[in-house]
């Protein structure tokens, strides 16, 4: 599904300030494969998202997304095939457009856009019951301003929002590291549970072991811009929380 190749990328080449990220990865993400990757501040993981997102060009290596080579493509060339989540989760919404404003826009992300919005009695009744699966009774207030949200109903939405549309590849980029721990849960088992319905193929990237051992279905660890740690399926239904804390320690 993802095909990674020799991939490099340095920031500030030839300054002092240099900065190899990304060191020669070669790295095959399957089709519906959830991948974590965890690692220390500096280790390269969120310039490989980027790179995969295509809000990073890489200086040498290939990037093959659905037998399709996007190496050169910019994110938004991508989006036929990609959706993403921010850390932040002010990002990816429109803040001062209701909720199902922000909906109707991510149903047409990747449709040529006319003068119309199109929301209907069935699309709203559709918003409505996707949103009453989280439980956090906001399936009654979707006229109510995105900008009016807690961060963590705000990120809960986006996750919904990132499959109104077709996509085959989510990225997670550290999704619950704004959050306090109950809506961190709420997005996580949300993004856990779209990801098994629409069997898609899934990156995170996270800080939080917990999140890290509990979630997904392979995890790879990186330092230095290099995968130092790649455990699949098999490898990492017998992993034990306290080997994730070695890694670090």
């Amino acid at each position: 599904m993802i095909a990674i190749n020799d991939i490099h990328k340095v920031f500030n080449k030839g300054k002092a300030n240099q900065v190899n990220a990304v060191n020669g990865i070669t790295l095959n993400i399957k089709s519906e494969e959830f991948l974590v990757i965890v690692g220390s501040n500096g280790s390269g993981k969120t310039t490989l998202l980027n790179l995969v997102a295509g809000s990073v060009i890489p200086d040498k290596g290939t990037i093959i997304i659905d037998d399709n080579d996007v190496t050169k493509l910019a994110d938004h060339h991508r989006s036929q095939w990609i959706a993403r989540v921010f850390q932040n989760p002010i990002s990816g919404t429109a803040s001062d457009l209701s909720i199902l404003d922000n909906f109707r826009l991510a149903a047409i992300r990747t449709k040529p856009k006319g003068l119309t919005i199109g929301i209907n009695d069935q699309f709203k009744q559709q918003v409505k019951e996707k949103i009453a699966t989280l439980g956090m009774g906001l399936e009654n207030k979707i006229e109510q301003s995105m900008g009016t949200l807690s961060g963590g109903q705000r990120q809960a939405l986006t996750l919904l929002m990132s499959v109104m549309d077709s996509c085959k590849v989510l990225l997670l980029d550290e999704p619950t590291a704004a959050l306090d721990p109950r809506s961190a849960e709420v997005v996580m088992r949300t993004a856990d549970k779209l990801i098994a319905d629409f069997k898609l193929t899934a990156i995170l990237i996270t800080h939080n072991l917990k999140d890290a051992y509990n979630y997904g279905t392979r995890i790879i660890q990186m330092s230095e811009g290099l995968i130092i740690n790649d455990l699949d399926s098999t490898k990492k239904a017998t992993l034990k929380q306290n080997d994730l804390f070695d890694w670090f320690g």
